[in-house]
């Protein structure tokens, strides 16, 4: 079998300009640290990154997660649903130097998950009379462009119309892997990374603990190696 690991110095030959990152965790518990100063490192920018939200701009109040790259300029936009904690998020925003497009994070988690299962999209009533109806650009649907989102009424009830998320690449956290890639994550760890590992080009996980092949339980697996290409392992 292949070896899926990983150095961390040649993670820069997964990247480049423009590029969409989808990072797993929650509030940056579960963002994989040293990927995320691996792609700052790299120099790689104008990126588009999706996740959960945008952790915190100042390391001492929390982890930074995905804050590290967008206190350094390197994120173009962002697809999430909260930038409360991130002030730097924020400033980006209101000046203009990121576009954010907010979503509520549940419909993100199906966006994700509708984009790895090959669908077309998702339909949901959040969302729906309110300024998450916007899209940040024309959204064109069989050759229609739309401005708001498009709203089905299916047996009397109003439901948004989300399309789905891919990336070409994935960074997740995993306190345990195998060589396979099989991987257990702990609490907030756990929040979208299974569906991540699904909907992007490429994944590469960072885990706090390697153990050999078929010492993890089937039933704790998280996230099945056949969906993980590459483990960076601990120092």
């Amino acid at each position: 079998m292949k070896s899926k690991k990983l150095e961390i110095d040649k993670v820069a030959s997964f990247l480049r300009d423009g590029m969409t990152i989808m990072y797993g965790g929650f509030m940056g518990n579960g963002t994989p640290p040293r990927l995320m100063q691996a792609i700052l490192d790299s120099g790689v920018k104008d990126l588009t990154v999706i996740g959960d939200d945008a952790a915190f701009s100042d390391a001492s109040k929390g982890p930074e997660g995905i804050g590290l790259l967008v206190r350094n300029k390197r994120v173009k936009k962002m697809i999430t649903g909260h930038i409360g904690l991130n002030k730097e998020a924020q400033r980006q925003m209101l000046s203009g130097e990121m576009e954010i497009e907010l979503c509520p994070i549940g419909s993100i988690a199906e966006r994700i998950r509708a984009g790895g299962s090959g669908l077309g999209g998702v339909l949901t009533p959040t969302g729906v009379g309110t300024s998450v109806e916007d899209v940040p650009q024309d959204l064109t649907i069989n050759g229609q462009k739309y401005t708001k989102k498009p709203v089905f009424t299916i047996n009397g009830r109003d439901f948004l119309y989300e399309t789905p998320l891919k990336a070409d690449l994935a960074v997740l956290e995993a306190v345990q892997a195998d060589k396979m890639g099989n991987l257990v994550y702990y609490t907030s760890m756990r929040n979208h990374n299974p569906l991540m590992a699904l909907a992007a080009e490429t994944v590469i996980v960072e885990a706090h603990q390697i153990v050999e092949t078929g010492c993890i339980d089937p039933d704790h697996v998280m996230t099945p190696g056949v969906l993980v290409d590459y483990i960076v392992y601990p120092h």
